[in-house]
């Protein structure tokens, strides 16, 4: 009997959440289990037909939402066609509540089943699967590398999350997680669904700092604090010289940061970090006059190195990194000006970054240089080794090894040094993938875990 009464309980329960009809107007105030801190993203929820209460007053913050159930309230949020119907999935009959929802949101690319045709709308929805849900819903577009310590960016999820959280529709758990495998509760789908349809909601994204900082401007000056990378953005408050902040990420050369209350971008230039951890140097060969080999297509060698070294920046930087650049611009340091530059910016190894050419189209791949001239040639060895065997998977270029010679940069430098060759671009391949910016990205993402890799080989 008790299993029978809950099940009659669960079923009338879940057709008020689901049918406007079930139960009268409810708002955040006339439900017993609000939490305080959704009450005004739910009772706007409440206020717009798209979601229900359940009888006894509650609203079941802490239940786990259906694929169904969440069809059928991002339907509802967009305004789409619920008529029951005949779908696409053999699962989803004509006379199931969900099934209109379900199959306008098909014909709408917003949601697609499983690989063996089923929409499983009883499986309980996770927040990776939200998140491509919600991606496609509400056509966000844009991302900005955030990055959870539990999302790589070669996971399916990666791109999707990124761009909800860019948009502040999530930000994460407070440990930096974004736990994606977990099922996802009315509570959480209710913010999740109401900052898509309400900018007034969104969030900011924040994660856990990567570093500690202070601003660095004259004692008369201020750092403006703007609403994103650029200062083409508005101005959202502004810092003293001498003033602490968090810095959560960076994009390009701006850094996103947070000092009490005011949150927002600012000129990474400006800010100043003690040196406690790592600091590479990040070579981008050639430069200014010296373009460097040109490859087919006129690619110019300066430009490719040029554009993955400031991604192995990014990258590292937010890995808790300190990067020195030799040239961040298209200028042209000596050889000895690099090893100068890595000397007296402090720091503890040295990678050059290059792309090769062959009078041959035919020769290709990827190879990793170190001298054997310093006597810290074992740990170059190491950061060579460590970067190739992270690049050539990740660019899918021939493994042409790790090798030894006597290249300036690396032969004359003090400090534990490699020069990588990220592939030919002289050979049609090699050439088409180091000229997209989606395998720049792969290559910059290799070197940067490469060198994470001899960092941790270090300890």
């Amino acid at each position: 009997m008790k299993k029978w009464s809950t099940f009659i309980f669960t079923f009338f329960a879940a057709l008020l959440f689901l049918f406007p009809g079930f139960n009268h107007k409810v708002s955040a105030t006339t439900l017993n289990d609000i939490p305080a801190g959704s009450s005004s993203e739910i009772s706007y929820l409440l206020d717009k037909g798209v979601i229900k209460g359940y009888p006894g007053n509650l609203f079941l913050p802490n239940q786990y939402v259906t694929r169904d159930e969440a069809a059928t309230m991002i339907g509802r949020a967009l305004g789409l066609d619920g008529t029951q119907r005949a779908t696409i999935f053999p699962d989803v009959g004509k006379d199931s509540y969900a099934s209109g929802y379900i199959q306008s949101a098909v014909e709408k690319n917003i949601i697609g089943g499983y690989s063996d045709g089923r929409f499983g709308p009883k499986d309980k929805i996770t927040r990776g699967h939200m998140a491509f849900l919600l991606q496609r819903a509400f056509n966000l577009t844009e991302g900005s590398n955030i990055t959870f310590i539990d999302v790589p960016k070669s996971s399916a999820e990666y791109t999707a999350i990124d761009q909800i959280t860019t948009a502040g529709l999530s930000n994460g758990y407070a440990d930096g997680s974004f736990k994606p495998a977990l099922p996802v509760t009315r509570e959480q789908f209710s913010l999740f669904v109401a900052r898509g349809l309400n900018k007034d909601f969104r969030v900011s994204f924040l994660g856990q700092p990567i570093k500690e900082a202070s601003v660095n401007v004259e004692s008369w000056d201020v750092l403006n604090v703007r609403s994103g990378p650029s200062s083409d953005y508005a101005k959202v408050g502004s810092l003293k010289a001498g003033t602490k902040v968090s810095v959560y990420r960076y994009e390009g050369d701006w850094a996103y940061i947070s000092s009490g209350s005011i949150i927002g971008y600012v000129n990474s230039y400006y800010l100043s970090t003690p040196t406690k951890g790592h600091v590479i140097a990040i070579d981008p060969g050639h430069g200014g006059s010296d373009p460097g080999a040109i490859g087919i297509g006129g690619m110019l060698e300066k430009e490719l190195n040029l554009s993955v070294g400031l991604k192995v920046e990014s990258l590292l930087k937010n890995m808790g990194i300190e990067v020195v650049m030799t040239r961040r611009t298209d200028t042209y340091p000596t050889l000895t000006e690099r090893v100068n530059i890595a000397v007296n910016g402090k720091a503890d190894a040295f990678l050059s970054i290059h792309g090769n050419k062959f009078n041959a189209e035919s020769a290709n791949g990827t190879e990793t240089y170190y001298s054997t001239a310093s006597v810290r040639s074992e740990d170059s060895k190491q950061l060579a080794t460590f970067v190739q065997n992270r690049l050539y998977p990740a660019l899918g270029t021939t493994n042409r090894g790790v090798k030894t010679a006597n290249y300036t940069v690396i032969y004359s430098t003090p400090l534990p040094s490699a020069l990588v060759e990220l592939g030919f671009i002289s050979n049609t391949s090699d050439a088409s993938k180091l000229a997209s910016d989606t395998y720049r990205n792969k290559a910059a993402e290799a070197i940067a875990l490469g060198i994470q890799d001899y960092y941790n080989w270090k300890k």
